[in-house]
């Protein structure tokens, strides 16, 4: 790559005949290429070589872990400067109540799509028990009985901020960070110093994120590898037609409902998708949506959104504005219940969706949530056997590659609409960057 962005043309070649040369080193150094490449590389790997793929797993934990090493330092410094830069600090309980609203009301629709879809296409109907893989989920049931509403609410002031960020809490940090910034702007002109060396701090941090970004492709390949090589793609064969619903109810909540919501704010939602194509690609890499946060947050700012509303959305859609969790949630509920041959009424799963409401909330940014939240749930309605949830275990990773890009795609359009819902975006600087992504 670097041999092909040296090279000097003949002083006999035309325009006509650099043209492709031009248009190859431009492919090679792009991101959304690289990632893309990458993953089909692990695909592969994984399939032809699962021995060695599964030893690859390092990489594409050093990846993720990189990325983490700046999550809480960024989400601190630009929520702290997002709140520093409001004149009126009414206007930041005004940003995060809408914020709260959207979040609730989305999560609810997705909630709600995901139960109408399994009602309609039965994926778990006719299934043998016996022919799916089972797996251990002692830590997953373990965990989602210690983790309350309560305690969920208590968890989110912190007793050591310090551990906190080295832990990467995000909910403790965001709360860390609003009281921060509010308490910097109090004291005035005192604390002028301190913001501006914030903002410069900032840019050091973002600067971190694209040098990281460089071996993105490399984390992606190692992810891939690993989760093709250690999980097969025969243990898709069974639990397929479950994969496929999930899929395709995110793709239709994807563009349907999104969609819809964004052209209800003048957005539309391709240019949009086109525009963070590289973080999506990243996030299906790496089947996580952590490693986009600080690009996103970047890259929304870019877009249009004000600041203020980009450092205060996105961390708190991370742990409350789950949409592809959600859908993943009511479906795979549905599913255990299909496959035991129980017969769930309306009025029972009404209730799940409203369990699912408190407890896709309670077990956020909790390791395996997806597991802690569904077992927590099947537990408190005592209908669905837990230890169903096993039967889930072969599968997960693969679906988790969507429940992440759902996410990450919900939280983007959630920081759009709060934005433009409160006169902070610029559609000068979307129509200058969606012209530069295109």
């Amino acid at each position: 790559m670097l041999c092909l962005a040296h090279l000097s043309p003949p002083a006999s070649a035309g325009p006509v005949a650099l043209a492709p040369l031009v248009v190859f080193t431009r492919l090679i150094r792009n991101l959304t290429f690289q990632v893309l490449v990458a993953v089909s590389c692990g695909v592969m790997l994984g399939v032809v070589a699962p021995d060695f793929a599964r030893s690859l797993k390092p990489i594409g934990d050093t990846f993720i872990n990189l990325v983490k090493m700046v999550i809480t330092p960024i989400i601190f410094l630009t929520i702290v400067h997002g709140i520093a830069s409001m004149a009126d600090l009414s206007r930041l309980g005004r940003v995060g109540g809408k914020a709260l609203l959207y979040f609730e009301v989305v999560s609810t629709i997705a909630l709600a799509i995901g139960l109408v879809v399994v009602n309609v296409t039965k994926p778990g109907v006719g299934l043998d028990i016996a022919l799916l893989a089972k797996g251990d989920v002692s830590k997953y049931t373990t965990a989602g009985e210690q983790q309350s509403m309560l305690e969920f609410f208590l968890h989110i002031v912190p007793s050591n901020v310090v551990a906190a960020f080295a832990s990467g809490d995000l909910l403790p940090v965001v709360f860390f960070s609003v009281l921060f910034g509010v308490a910097l702007t109090a004291v005035g002109d005192a604390g002028r110093d301190l913001a501006d060396l914030l903002v410069r701090l900032q840019a050091v941090f973002f600067r971190i994120v694209a040098i990281v970004m460089k071996v993105a492709p490399i984390g992606a390949f190692g992810a891939m590898a690993y989760t093709v090589g250690a999980f097969g793609l025969r243990t898709l064969l069974p639990l397929g037609r479950l994969m496929l619903d999930v899929y395709l109810t995110m793709a239709l909540f994807i563009f349907v409902v999104l969609g819809l919501i964004c052209r209800a704010y003048g957005f539309r939602l391709w240019p949009f998708l086109r525009y963070i194509r590289e973080e999506i690609l990243l996030v299906l890499g790496t089947s996580s949506s952590e490693p986009a946060l600080p690009r996103m947050l970047e890259k929304l700012e870019r877009y249009g959104c004000a600041k203020p509303v980009v450092g205060l959305v996105i961390p708190t859609g991370y742990s409350f504005n789950l949409d592809g969790t959600s859908i993943y949630l009511s479906m795979a509920a549905i599913f255990i219940a299909q496959v035991y041959g129980i017969e769930l009424p309306l009025g029972e799963q009404l209730t799940l969706l409203g369990i699912l409401m408190l407890t896709s909330k309670g077990a956020a940014g909790v390791t395996g949530s997806g597991f802690i939240v569904l077992a927590s749930t099947l537990a408190a309605t005592r209908t669905v056997p837990v230890e169903g949830v096993a039967l889930l275990l072969g599968v997960d990773r693969f679906m988790s590659e969507a429940r992440a890009v759902t996410n990450l795609i919900g939280n983007g359009v959630a920081t759009l609409v709060v934005s433009r819902s409160e006169g902070a975006f610029d559609d000068g600087m979307r129509a200058t960057a969606e012209a530069a992504s295109g």
